[in-house]
């Protein structure tokens, strides 16, 4: 299907690319170089880094991680690769945010929601709901077939799962919180929302800022 029109701000392209840590780690030297682009047509021909078989999903894998590498300045993935893993997963996925709309309005306009209520507990058809009413005022959301939106509702709560944000057997939400060190990134970069992005509260973001 065609994952996104000028007229629309959402695509449905995180159907095609999972979070994949690992996978991004060991492509992400190639991103850094100044001859990336012949890099990585080299490495979706050969399969030496990623090891994934099928030549379309390296394809695949390679340009959605090229957007989410270009999301977000060098100097983030330069800081990015020495801090812990807890930092890494973290990062990932606020890159991950700054690159689909899509993931970014369900986790302010869902996750938040919830976390900010009584329940703190999150499901696909929570996710699904948020989808529908985007549906309604989008064209474009609107045209996807039931297994693609679906796909989407999934694909954004493995996000929060592989992040730490959402308990696996429970469906409960969870704070995540990184070295202050590794939070400094967002302060430094005028990026305090992704702070409330991993459920801390505002006393807490409050004292980190005051501890740098």
């Amino acid at each position: 299907m065609n994952y996104k029109k000028n007229n629309s701000p959402y695509s449905a392209a995180i159907t095609g690319c999972a979070f994949f840590l690992p996978e991004f780690e060991r492509i992400l030297p190639l991103m850094m170089q100044p001859d990336a682009d012949r890099l990585l047509k080299e490495e979706v021909e050969n399969n030496e880094i990623l090891q994934v078989n099928n030549r379309k999903a390296r394809r695949t894998f390679v340009l959605e991680f090229r957007r989410r590498f270009n999301s977000v300045p060098l100097n983030f993935w330069q800081a990015w690769q020495k801090w812990s893993e807890t930092g890494r997963r973290v990062g990932l996925f606020y890159a991950i945010m700054k690159t689909y709309k899509l993931v970014f309005d369900f986790h302010f306009n869902v996750a938040i929601r919830h976390w900010n209520s009584i329940d703190h507990t999150l499901t696909k058809p929570d996710v699904m709901m948020e989808l529908n009413e985007i549906a309604a005022h989008d064209e474009f959301v609107d045209s996807w077939s039931d297994n693609t939106k679906e796909r989407c509702a999934s694909q954004y709560l493995t996000y929060l799962r592989q992040t730490g944000l959402l308990v696996e057997k429970t469906n409960q939400l969870q704070p995540v919180r990184p070295d202050d060190d590794e939070l400094a990134y967002y302060f430094r970069s005028g990026e305090e929302w992704f702070l409330e992005a991993l459920l801390l509260y505002p006393y807490e973001i409050n004292e980190i800022k005051a501890k740098l």
